[in-house]
């Protein structure tokens, strides 16, 4: 019998930007990440990126991910599917002048987990 391939795990790479809002461009905004399209969901998956969560302060926006890939977003920032948004993403964002968002990247100065949200060793499933 053949041993199943293990699959090595990644080490997960968190990336933080800022990126800014125009005036009065929050509900739409809100809208269009609410209906997200699903062929870009599959982009964002397809670079490796597991999770995106945005924040938000008035026009300032707060993006937290982690990624399983280096150079995961630079990935999506350059594909058709997230040119596309990009064009939705216009009238809401402030853009740089080479037509890509605004994105202030942020240095990681302090992470801590703790073991509350790990699995515990040996835990069963309970029973129904």
């Amino acid at each position: 019998m053949k041993r199943a391939a293990v699959k090595k795990k990644l080490p997960v790479i968190r990336r933080a930007f800022t990126l800014r809002l125009k005036p009065n461009a929050f509900d739409k905004y809100k809208y269009f990440h609410d209906n997200i399209w699903p062929e870009l969901v599959r982009e964002i998956e397809s670079c490796g990126i597991a999770q995106i969560t945005t924040f938000e302060n008035n026009l300032q926006l707060f993006l937290y991910s982690e990624i399983y890939d280096k150079k995961a977003w630079d990935k999506l920032w350059n594909s058709k599917i997230h040119d596309a948004w990009a064009k939705c993403m216009k009238p809401l964002m402030q853009f740089r002048p080479d037509g890509k968002v605004d994105a202030g990247p942020l240095r990681e100065i302090f992470h801590l987990q703790t073991a509350v949200g790990k699995p515990k060793k040996n835990a069963r499933p309970k029973a129904t």
